[in-house]
């Protein structure tokens, strides 16, 4: 028998049951479900450091478990001193297996490590049921070692669900267990 994700099992035997009751729905695959979780860090001063992209690649490959990949600028921005194909950014693109063990380091491990933590704002839904979380540090995942960084970046963290609604795609997350605010 091969190894499943905590929260994937949980997400089949538990979630699937719930939001199917809570929205009437009479097919189990019209049952939302999590797509994919893309991380991403912009790094704007890579215009005049290059090895500030490698470091950011570093970072969130040590972060997610998959080799993340540097981003492309698409057009000239003279006042930034931006030219297009210049490199400027970093993400990785996270799905099945890798997915739920990120969400499951996150909303365990990560999130009750920042500073005064609440919840996360239930206001980073796109009106399509997607959901973005923007984080400060770098330094709250525990595969980064604080001694190595050159400096404090913050990521974006883009939950893609196959939810049609910001309602039933926050009822899904909410299931898997994010901590969204209390109002």
């Amino acid at each position: 028998m091969s190894y499943i994700p905590r929260l994937k099992q949980e997400y089949k035997e538990r979630v699937m049951k719930a939001l199917s009751e809570e929205f009437g729905h009479k097919n189990i695959m019209q049952v939302p479900k999590l797509e994919k979780i893309v991380v991403s860090r912009g790094v704007g001063a890579a215009v005049s450091d290059k090895k500030l992209i490698d470091h950011a690649v570093d970072e969130l490959t040590h972060i997610t478990g998959q080799k993340a990949i540097s981003t492309l600028s698409k057009k000239d921005v003279a006042s930034f001193k931006l030219r297009k194909g210049m490199p400027i950014g970093a993400k990785v693109t996270l799905r099945g297996e890798r997915m739920y063990e990120f969400l499951d380091r996150l909303i365990t491990t990560a999130l009750p490590r920042v500073r005064d933590f609440q919840g996360v704002k239930a206001s980073g839904f796109d009106g399509r049921g997607n959901y973005n979380l923007g984080i400060t540090e770098q330094i709250i995942f525990p595969e980064i070692n604080i001694d190595k960084i050159n400096r404090i970046n913050g990521m974006d963290i883009t939950f893609v669900t196959s939810a049609q609604t910001d309602k039933e795609a926050k009822s899904l997350l909410s299931e898997l267990g994010v901590p969204f605010k209390k109002n």
